[in-house]
Formats: structure tokens, C-alpha cells, sequence
């Protein structure tokens, strides 16, 4: 009897089902998706409803091609892609390529690859669930439309190269982290002074410790120094004393947006990663599917929760709650992400350890009972004014969920005085307080913090724009296009003053901290800018967050079968196609300028712009008769906030620097970067040398060592043939231009003997004959 055949989407997800399902069906992967929209004139047609031309890439062929023939020797095709929308169309796709029938062909879906869900789905499959496909085609319909729409528009009117792109939701992420920077940039920092009162008092031990107390701010040097002048002599006594029970609850199980902020937190994670990691862990069926933004957890997992909970922690320790979604149309996916067995603290896979053992804690906690706190606040009285001081602590009663996990949050979200709060001594009505110092510090106000990708997501999510399958890719997508870049940022030197009161006598110091640094946040590129600029005040429809909130209400809309795809795209084509004709035709071409002032030298205009390949500073007109200059921006200067001193400095390089074995060295920056020219030689500047700053003395050393380091690789160069034998990792080889050869090994002892004659001989037989490369490894779904 012949085999059923189930088809999933990744070889990873068919080893392990094929496991549970065992000899009754035969397992096979699609890979992803197994067919896509034609390139050529969109692969839609417009005029008729929209209507989508797929084709099966070239790459896909041979995929299937397999399935074809396994689905002809096979008793019944079943379809078990994931739960999603995407996973929805992937089915449909199959159906349309295999010749099956979608209004019969059995259709599975489950939430973990355990043996009891996969069982369960077997004995109650369901149809391909048409509402779900017709959303996933408008999302890649509209999507296409837009991109080849809009991406000619950006070809014609921006003097830039043609590689330009925009996207429905790439744009609007882009225009978030762009007006994020512009904020940053346009703050101005305020200043005010923190008192701050350090006493001692007995502890429990009839030990002397300190503790702090904090009074009201000052705006200004003056005010906080006459604080401090009116509380010489004072004495400090204990005004009120107020004992409060506090709780803190744990946080929801997690959805694939809060596993993405809180892996990126505590584990250092790109969205990217952690997706991949999850893909990884639900496939090997240790999590349920990574794709959801529902909090629920079923009644089998809340039942495991309380047995494992009661087990290791005791009865007191479990607490059920029933989280809520905050959006509600969450339905993608029928439950949060957690493990699928409980009793598995970690996992054997070292690349996946860690993002698995978040999941697991997360969950546990999720159960738990609310830690359990006491607060502790004393006023202080000061003898000698009407104001007073504030000393408050915390005690953790009971630890509750705080024993298994404790979440994080940005750390540039919490405020800079927000601090963990720590334990006082025990304190008395009236008691007299000795004072150790007293201090006023000057603290200023920050901006708004750089996005993380994962606070991007954040405000995605809470903007309403994408759905979880969307994050990764959006994040993606404006990296590599160019308009954004994720970078640390170095932090600048600043003073502060602080006045400080002790032993009866007011002193004054300044001090240095470092302000503004920041790591791995995303930065929006000038070309970002620029594009964001243009695209809003050309499409303003599709940059504003609501209008893309709502498309995305509306693909919920087809999903559930209250709205038809065609009639949405239409709503959405017709007005943003006559913004496209209407752009084409009047608006002008940006370079994205700014003007920074008038060389003193040639008396010409010094402007900041956007050029063919990046950003850059140019003195003069390509309508005056002497030939402008022009010089590339550095990667941390943007034409927004470059100074005319800052874009002179750039106008510096070449820099002769002196001779070396009488052959003059200079510094440059060229196409990959800078670097030191010497004697017709090049030698690459690693970033810890400024080509603007290194003197004379630090090149010296690169050049001598970095030729030694050429000359020990080199074993013989035909100048006339422009042939080289060169060392490498891997054996000696020949250099012809920019190709590489290998020797064979019979010849590689006697390399250095070579004439011009064997060596091309060697080139001609590596040609005639090229090495067989190892097939590139397919991407799972």
C-alpha cells in the first residue's frame, strides 16, 4: 500500500514529524515558498482585478519537480506548512503546482511538533482556508506594486545611483528612526542640580552605615549653592515614617515581538537571530510556533505549568493568570511562544541554549506568584529652612516570581535617577541624623534614545504597522538597502559641576563624565533622509503610520472574509497611482543640499549634498570654469549636522606627511577606505588610525610591516606577463589580474622553479577543466 505523502515547509520540521508519524506517510520539505510573482511588469495585471502571474523560479524547479513525482506514487497528499498566513498560500501554491484539488486535499496545522499535536491534527484535518491566502496575496500584491512604482519615481527625480528602493513598510520604518535622529539632533540639553544628603544610623547589628537622602532640584549653580549655605549648621531629624506593602507581577508569556526586545536585552540578539534560533528550536519541536502575537497559553500547558511550578518551587510559588492581547486582532496564532516540555530546563543545542532557556523562565514566571515587597519612606526635616529630605528603601518579603526571572528594559528608557532602590537602617520618629556630606550634583536632561532593532519593533508593534512574519525581514531590508546602519556611537567628554557641603564648609569641583555613547542602535543613513523626505512630500499617504496602520486592519479584514483582496488593492491603487504620474511628471529633482557657507580661499560656495555614491562636500559649481572639488563624508557625518570647519577639515587628505627611503608618503581615503601610498604600494589603514590625525611616525611601521608581510607571500612575479606565484593559507597559487589558480600538488615543491611557460600551461588546464564547487546549502522556510 502506498505511502502517505505530508508536505511541510523546511527539512528540519520533515526529520522530526517523520519521527511521530512513522511509516504510514513519507515526510517531504517545499523549502519556503515554491512560487512567486513574475518580474516583469509586476506579474500583476492590472487591468484585470489584479490578478497575480506566478511562476515556479528556476531555483525551485528541481523541488518541485521531486514533489510531482513522489505525489504520483503516493496513496494522499496531506499539507502541513505552518499555521500562518504564509503558511496558508504555501499550500495553496502546492495545491496549484501538484494538481490538487484545494477544496479537498487535507490541510493540517498545530501550534508545536509534539507526537500529541501532531496526532490531534491528523484525526481532525481542515481545507485550504482561502480568506487566509487571498491576505497573504493582497500583502504581496500591494507590497509588489508599490516597490515597482515607486522605485522608478526615486530613479528619476534623486541624483543618485539607481538602486534605489521603497516599500510600504520599509519606507515608514525608515521615516520613524529618521524623525527619532532629527529630534536628537534639534535637543538642547538642561541643566539642573540633584541634592543628595548621605547620613549614618545604627543597623540591626549595632552597626554604623550609611544611607541617602534626596531634596527637591535646582534649575541653577546659584540656588543649589545657597541650599547647601542654608544648611550649614543645620540639624537633620525624622519627621514621618510610612511603611508600605508594594507587589511587583511578572510579565506575559512571550510573543515573537517581545521575544525579539527581551532576547536583544538580555542576550545582545539581532531580530534576525533570534528568529532564526526560534525557527530552530520549533522545528526540532522544543518550542511552539515562533510566529504569533497572542499571550494565551493553552489549558494543557497551564496544567504542566502547575504540576512543574508546585514540583520545584513549592504550592505557594503557582499563581494562574489569564494574560489579554492588547491588539485585537491577534489571531494568527492560538498561543504565546513556550516550551513544549516543561520538564526540559535547557536544550542540547549550544547555538539555541540560551534564547530556549529565556523562553522556559519567561513561561514559569508567567504562572507565578507576585514578589512581594515592603517600602519604607522617612521625611527628614533640615533645622535651619522649610525644606526637607526624602530617604526611601525597599524589602523583598517574598520573592515569587523574581525567583525564576526578572525582566529587563532598555536601559535608555529608564530614567537616569530611576535607580534600584536599597535597604535602610531601622529608623525613629525624631531621631537625630548625623550627616556625612551633602551634596549638589549637576545632572542634565537627554533626548530620546536611538532605536534598538528591537524598540523599533516595539514601536512598530505599538504603531500597528506590520504583523510578526513582517519584523525580521523589514529590519533586513532597510540595512541592506542602505538607509539605515546599525553602529555604536563614541560619547563626548563633558564637564559638570558639583558643590558639596561637609564638615561645615562648602566646596566646589568639576568633574568629567562621558555623555552620548551608545551601542549597536540604528542610525538613519543621509540617503534615508533624503528618500524619507522626498517620499513624504510627494506620498504622504504612504508615510503616515496611520493609512499603513489601517491597510493592516484590512488585510485582517480579508482573513476573516468580511473584505474582498481586489476591492482593497483597488481603494488603495487608484489614488496612489495618479500621485505616481502626477510625481513623474512635476516634481523636481533633490540632491538633498545644504549649504555651509564661502571658501575663503576661492571665494566659492561650499555645499553638503547628496551625490552619485553617498554624501559628500563640494566647493564651487559645475557651471563655473574652474572644476569643483568634492570630498566623500566620513561614516559618522551627516549632511544634516556637518559644520563648515568639520567639511573644510574634509577638503585636507591627500596629506604628504614626509620621506621614507626618499619616496614620498602620503594619506588618502579612497573606494575601500583609507590607506597609506609609498613607493607605488598601498597599505590599508585599519580604523584605530584617522588618515586626518596619523603622523608621519605611526606609518612607518605599517608600511615596513605590511611589505615584509607582501614579500614573505611573494615567491616569484613575471613583471612583463603580469604573472605572480604567491603563498596562501592553503598552498602556493598563481595570480593572473584578479583571478587565482591552484597549483597541483605534484608541482607545488618545486613552485619557485617555474617558468612562464609551465605556469600558463597550469592556467589553460584549470581552465579548460574548473574545480567542481560544493553545492550551496538551500534555505529552509
Amino acid at each position: 500500500m502506498a505511502k502517505n505523502l505530508l508536505i511541510v515547509e523546511s527539512p528540519a520540521k520533515a526529520k522530526t514529524i517523520e519521527k511521530i508519524l512513522g511509516e504510514d506517510f513519507e515526510v517531504k520539505s517545499c523549502y519556503g515558498h515554491i512560487r512567486d510573482l513574475e518580474k516583469g511588469d509586476m506579474g500583476i495585471d492590472v487591468k484585470n482585478s489584479y490578478k497575480p502571474r506566478y511562476i515556479v523560479p528556476p531555483e525551485k524547479q528541481k523541488v518541485v519537480k521531486e514533489l510531482k513525482s513522489v505525489a504520483k506514487k503516493s496513496g494522499e497528499v496531506w499539507l502541513a506548512t505552518d499555521e500562518d498566513r504564509e503558511g496558508e498560500a504555501i499550500s495553496w501554491h502546492l495545491c496549484e503546482v501538484l494538481g490538487l484539488n484545494p477544496k479537498t486535499t487535507k490541510r493540517i496545522v498545530f501550534h508545536e511538533i509534539t507526537k500529541p499535536a501532531i496526532q490531534s491534527a491528523i484525526k481532525q484535518p481542515r481545507t485550504v482556508d482561502m480568506n487566509l491566502v487571498d491576505a497573504q496575496q493582497a500583502r504581496r500584491i500591494l507590497d509588489r506594486i508599490v516597490g515597482f512604482e515607486l522605485s522608478p519615481v526615486l530613479w528619476r527625480k534623486m541624483s543618485m545611483k539607481n538602486n534605489l528602493s521603497a516599500g510600504r513598510v520599509q519606507s515608514v520604518a525608515v521615516r520613524i528612526i529618521a524623525e527619532r535622529e532629527r529630534e536628537i539632533n534639534a535637543f538642547t540639553p538642561v541643566s539642573t542640580f540633584r541634592i543628595e544628603a548621605l547620613f549614618t544610623a545604627r543597623d540591626t547589628s549595632n552597626n554604623n552605615v550609611s544611607f541617602s537622602a534626596e531634596g527637591k532640584k535646582y534649575a541653577s549653580a546659584d540656588g543649589a549653592e545657597d541650599f547647601l549655605k542654608s544648611c550649614l549648621g543645620a540639624e537633620f531629624e525624622i519627621t514621618d515614617i510610612q511603611v508600605k506593602p508594594g507587589k511587583k507581577s511578572p510579565a506575559a508569556p512571550f510573543t515573537t515581538s517581545t521575544l525579539q526586545q527581551e532576547a536583544s536585552r538580555k542576550l545582545g540578539y539581532s531580530v534576525s537571530r533570534t528568529m532564526l534560533l526560534a525557527q530552530k528550536l520549533y522545528e526540532s519541536g522544543m518550542i511552539t510556533y515562533m510566529r504569533t502575537d497572542s499571550v494565551n497559553l493553552g489549558e494543557t500547558a497551564m496544567d504542566n505549568l502547575k504540576k512543574e511550578i508546585n514540583s520545584r518551587f513549592g504550592k505557594n510559588y503557582f499563581e494562574p493568570r489569564k494574560y489579554k492581547n492588547k491588539n485585537e486582532s491577534a489571531q494568527e496564532a492560538h498561543e504565546a511562544i513556550r516550551p513544549t516540555y516543561l520538564e526540559n530546563i535547557t536544550v542540547e543545542d549550544a547555538d539555541c541554549r540560551k534564547l530556549y532557556e529565556l523562553i522556559w523562565k519567561r513561561t514559569m514566571a508567567s504562572q507565578m506568584a507576585d514578589a512581594e515587597l515592603e517600602k519604607t519612606i522617612a521625611k527628614i526635616q533640615i533645622s535651619t529652612n522649610k525644606e526637607e529630605l526624602t530617604a526611601s528603601g525597599e524589602v523583598l518579603k517574598f520573592e515569587g516570581f523574581l525567583k525564576v526571572y526578572r525582566e529587563d528594559s532598555d536601559d535608555d528608557e529608564i530614567n537616569e535617577e530611576a535607580q534600584q532602590e536599597g535597604m535602610l537602617p531601622p529608623l525613629a520618629l525624631n531621631q537625630k541624623l548625623p550627616l556625612k556630606e551633602m551634596k549638589a550634583t549637576e545632572r542634565f536632561s537627554r533626548p530620546l534614545p536611538r532605536y534598538t532593532e528591537a524598540s523599533l519593533v516595539k514601536k512598530l508593534e505599538e504603531l500597528g504597522i506590520g504583523r510578526p512574519s513582517t519584523y525580521a525581514p523589514t529590519i533586513s531590508t532597510i540595512l541592506k538597502r542602505g538607509y539605515v546602519e546599525k553602529r555604536d556611537k563614541e560619547g563626548l567628554k563633558r564637564d559638570f559641576n558639583i558643590f558639596s557641603l561637609k564638615g561645615n564648609t562648602i566646596h566646589k569641583r568639576v568633574e568629567q563624565e562621558t555623555t552620548g555613547a551608545e551601542k549597536s542602535k540604528l542610525f538613519p543613513t543621509d540617503l534615508g533622509l533624503v528618500v524619507t523626505d522626498f517620499l513624504k512630500q510627494y506620498f504622504d499617504d504612504i508615510m503616515d503610520y496611520n493609512f499603513t496602520a489601517r491597510i493592516e486592519e484590512e488585510f485582517d479584514e480579508v482573513a476573516a472574509g468580511k473584505l474582498k483582496w481586489s476591492n482593497m488593492i483597488d481603494d488603495f491603487y487608484i489614488p496612489f497611482k495618479k500621485d505616481v504620474d502626477s510625481t513623474i511628471e512635476n516634481a523636481e529633482r533633490i540632491r538633498g543640499e545644504r549649504e555651509l557657507g564661502v571658501d575663503t580661499e576661492s571665494g566659492k560656495k561650499v555645499i553638503a549634498r547628496m551625490g552619485r555614491y553617498g554624501p559628500m562636500v563640494q566647493i564651487g559649481d559645475v557651471s563655473d570654469e574652474d572644476k569643483p572639488r568634492f570630498a566623500k563624508l566620513k561614516n559618522t557625518q551627516s549632511i544634516e549636522t556637518i559644520s563648515f570647519d568639520e567639511a573644510m577639515e574634509l577638503f585636507k587628505l591627500p596629506r604628504i606627511l614626509g620621506q621614507f627611503e626618499g619616496k614620498e608618503v602620503s594619506v588618502s581615503i579612497g573606494r575601500f577606505g583609507p590607506y597609506i601610498a609609498h613607493d607605488k604600494r598601498f597599505y590599508s589603514l585599519s580604523k584605530e588610525f584617522d588618515p586626518y590625525t596619523i603622523s608621519f611616525e605611526e606609518t612607518i611601521p605599517i608600511i615596513t610591516e605590511k611589505r615584509a608581510a607582501k614579500e614573505e607571500r611573494t615567491i616569484k612575479v613575471f613583471e612583463k606577463e603580469k604573472l605572480q606565484l604567491l603563498r596562501g593559507p592553503y598552498g602556493p597559487y598563481i595570480k593572473q589580474g584578479l583571478r587565482n589558480f591552484k597549483i597541483p600538488k605534484d608541482k607545488q615543491e618545486g613552485v619557485a622553479d617555474l617558468t612562464v611557460e609551465e605556469i600558463k600551461a597550469i592556467i589553460e588546464e584549470v581552465k579548460a577543466n574548473p574545480p567542481k564547487r560544493a553545492p550551496r546549502k538551500k534555505k529552509t522556510g
